[in-house]
């Protein structure tokens, strides 16, 4: 990988924080048959498209960060956290809602509860993020499109199209049952369930290339990536298909994985790998930081000392 010019990554899409508490389990509640958690921890970290964003620096780019959060004091600790990290905010702030939380009670290593906080993005933030998009555009040279189907990217098809135009990469972590709205990018990366509710089923590994090299060609992708938790991730490209195991190793938490891989194959492919390596390498990631709690990220050193 060059060393002398870092890369330029711009993340677009559904930024949230993740607060994590940590407590002590020693008794049931007398109100309700539920643990009672004595806090003695708290924790903020950097959430959906933003984790995306912390996982690329780590990896040793430069990222800028868009995305929509409130005008509040959890959108101020994401600003904090941003800074923190040395990743270029361009964040809109909405006065009509409230920044996205996801809040993890831990007790004992084990999640009890998650309770979620969110609301829909206003009309009028989405289009100035729009044009803010079309500003940056040229200073980037690729681009993540981190969807969590929390309304941050209701743009996303004309984002693509303005990326392609521009002639960045273009690499989209999927939702929802619509992926008309991804056509043209030059890299999805579904996971199982999200591929099964636009191909659906597969009998089998031919059934699953054939109906997936479908959907490639149709949405005009150079890149297919299928991740499949602990059936490794497969590739289906024009040229082949790649399959990699998956690595053998515990796995704590899965949260954020899919952050980490298409965060590394972003990396990867703007130092001018080819998707089939990218894919080894991010398998790798994938699988390193699985063995950690919570949203995490994996470094340089972590990802090349075990090559």
């Amino acid at each position: 990988m060059n060393e002398q010019v870092k890369k330029q990554i711009l993340i677009a899409g559904d930024v949230m924080l993740d607060r994590y508490w940590f407590g002590e389990v020693n008794r049931i509640s007398p109100e309700a048959p539920v643990p009672i958690v004595r806090v003695e921890r708290r924790e903020e970290r950097l959430g959906g498209a933003a984790n995306v964003a912390l996982n690329a620096v780590a990896l040793g780019v430069n990222a800028g960060l868009m995305g929509i959060i409130g005008d509040d004091e959890a959108g101020n600790s994401i600003e904090n956290l941003l800074k923190k990290a040395g990743i270029s905010s361009y964040l809109s702030r909405d006065k009509q809602i409230s920044t996205i939380i996801k809040l993890r009670v831990i007790g004992r290593q084990q999640q009890l509860i998650r309770i979620d906080f969110e609301e829909k993005p206003t009309e009028i933030v989405l289009r100035d993020k729009l044009n803010r998009f079309n500003a940056l555009l040229s200073a980037y040279d690729v681009v993540i499109f981190s969807d969590y189907a929390k309304g941050g990217l209701m743009n996303v098809k004309a984002m693509i199209q303005a990326a392609k135009d521009a002639g960045k990469l273009v690499l989209v972590d999927p939702k929802g049952s619509d992926f008309a709205r991804y056509a043209g990018a030059t890299l999805l990366t579904p996971n199982k369930s999200e591929l099964k509710l636009i191909i659906g089923e597969w009998a089998n590994e031919a059934e699953l290339t054939e109906k997936a090299q479908n959907l490639r060609r149709e949405l005009d992708l150079q890149g297919l990536l299928l991740t499949r938790s602990e059936e490794g991730m497969t590739l289906f490209t024009e040229e082949d298909v790649t399959h990699v195991p998956a690595m053998a190793r515990e796995v704590f938490d899965v949260s954020g994985a899919g952050d980490t891989v298409i965060a590394t194959m972003a990396v990867m492919m703007a130092n001018g790998m080819r998707m089939q390596d990218a894919v080894v390498i991010a398998n790798r990631a994938g699988g390193i930081v699985v063995g950690k709690l919570g949203t995490a990220t994996v470094t340089k050193e972590e990802l090349f000392s075990e090559v």
